[in-house]
């Protein structure tokens, strides 16, 4: 199972409003475990960048006047994230920017590339309604240390989020580990060869306080004691 966790960064808020990716990164995870393999790029945008996005990630037009245009590199990026699984933290918003980049190329949109989009902060409202779920917040609460997050940057942002979804997940690790060893499961159970253990015999008063529940539970349809004790 291949899986990239994925971040941008961008010059404003609105992509029908004409702003443009920055930069993107992708991390991919194989089985549930981080991979050495990742995609990362700075874009020129050939526009401004509005000044409350660049007090969020710190990236100036003037770092960006050398670095590539999104058409240079479309056909690298649809490449690398193949048909895996992306997994992005406040979906809409990355997808609807790559979408509009994508589109100005006359390309298919992102869902066309991607086997599957998962949207971690949806996930984290659905486990943690009410509370603050932004990457920060998520990384406080499961104890991650995001000391060097002192700027956003997609690619240290998309690193955090493959450590915040493998502990919203956690629980998925014993399943792939009981898969991977098939031989681990239980077969049947024999109810007839199971041995009760006595600890002490019962007194006539609870043997007789016990028959008559059976009783009951006999009337009620719902008594196997008989069929197994036999």
């Amino acid at each position: 199972m291949r899986q990239i966790f994925l971040d941008t960064e961008t010059t404003g808020l609105y992509p029908a409003q004409g702003h443009r990716i920055i930069e993107i990164a992708a991390v991919e995870m194989v089985n549930r475990r981080p991979t050495s393999n990742h995609y990362h790029v700075y874009l020129n945008p050939d526009r401004e960048i509005d000044a409350g996005a660049q007090e969020v990630h710190g990236i100036t037009l003037e770092f960006l006047q050398d670095k590539p245009r999104f058409d240079a590199i479309a056909h690298d990026f649809i490449a690398f994230i193949g048909d895996a699984e992306l997994i992005i933290h406040n979906a809409p918003f990355d997808v609807a920017f790559l979408n509009a980049e994508l589109g100005r190329l006359g390309l298919q949109p992102l869902e066309s590339f991607s086997g599957k989009i998962t949207d971690t902060l949806r996930m984290a409202k659905d486990s943690r309604p009410g509370q603050r779920n932004n990457l920060d917040a998520l990384c406080r609460h499961f104890g991650i240390d995001n000391s060097r997050r002192t700027l956003h940057g997609a690619l240290l942002d998309a690193e955090l989020l493959a450590e915040v979804y493998m502990a919203m997940t956690r629980g998925q690790d014993s399943l792939m580990m009981e898969l991977d060893r098939p031989e681990r499961m239980s077969s049947a159970v024999d109810m007839q060869a199971l041995q009760p253990l006595i600890i002490k015999l019962a007194s006539e008063a609870e043997n007789a306080a016990h028959l008559e529940y059976l009783v009951a539970l006999e009337k009620s349809g719902c008594c196997l004691w008989n069929t197994v004790k036999n």
